[in-house]
């Protein structure tokens, strides 16, 4: 039989339990993937999403647009959503306009690069000593 004495004492413990042994160099930090910047691009992009249509259901009375020869009535968050498609379309077309422009800027210098230089026939050719 058990005797009360026998039992370990019920006092808290004091010393921190012992880990096995670590070494002294830090965890390596993951680098962010590309994945993980997905994730967050499509976060954000919803939370956007919710305030455009929050925007748009306070803005449902009615607009009279007159552009060129044309006039319509949209309700005025729709017609705003439409402006803000069209300023987003103007500056991707001219920032696409300019990545094309640089990447036949690099090409024709990396081109130039990995060309050997040769002579043109009119120069007279170095000599070595």
């Amino acid at each position: 039989m058990a005797n009360p004495n026998d039992e370990t004492p019920k006092t808290p413990v004091t010393e921190p339990i012992p880990t096995a042994p670590t070494s002294s160099a830090a965890p390596k930090k993951l680098r962010p993937t590309r994945i993980s910047g997905t994730w967050i691009a499509v976060l954000v992009a919803i939370v956007v999403l919710i305030f455009l249509l929050v925007f748009i259901l306070q803005n449902g009375g009615n607009a009279t647009i007159h552009f060129l020869w044309g006039e319509f009535s949209l309700p005025l968050g729709v017609a705003l959503l439409f402006g803000a498609i069209g300023g987003a379309l103007l500056v991707a077309i001219v920032g696409a306009a300019r990545i094309l422009q640089l990447r036949r800027q690099a090409k024709r210098s990396t081109a130039a690069i990995s060309r050997p230089a040769t002579p043109s026939p009119g120069t007279p050719a170095r000599r070595e000593n």
